[in-house]
């Protein structure tokens, strides 16, 4: 079983950075890409980028383009989200996940990381 765990989340102040981290340990797997999202209490959660590990594609959504970049190591182990511009709206419950074939579901999921981007 696989399972992922972020990183990085805290506390900072509009357009600061962080950094996070998404580790997935237990039996190996080579995934079909991972991903990251995000959550606020009260809201669905969002789709913020992704990487695509057939062709290396990535997609972020509009809000963040720009500013965030996904990456990921060449072992599919890793991936880290570098967040730079860092917007009071940006605050959320962040989550990294997998999806294992192109046509399968978001998961495993972690646990989630908060970010929390003061004004």
């Amino acid at each position: 079983q696989v399972q992922l765990v972020e990183s990085g989340g805290g506390m900072v102040q509009a357009g600061g950075s962080l950094r996070l981290s998404c580790e997935a340990s237990g039996r190996t797997f080579s995934p079909y890409g991972m991903g990251w999202f995000r959550q606020v209490p009260g809201s669905e959660r969002e789709f913020v980028a992704n990487i695509r590990y057939t062709d290396g594609r990535i997609y972020y959504t509009d809000s963040v383009k720009g500013r965030f970049t996904i990456s990921g190591d060449n072992a599919k182990n890793t991936i880290w989200l570098q967040m730079d511009s860092l917007k009071p709206e940006d605050t959320a419950v962040y989550y990294c996940a997998a999806r294992l074939r192109w046509d399968s579901s978001w998961s495993p999921w972690g646990q989630g990381t908060q970010v929390t981007v003061s004004s």
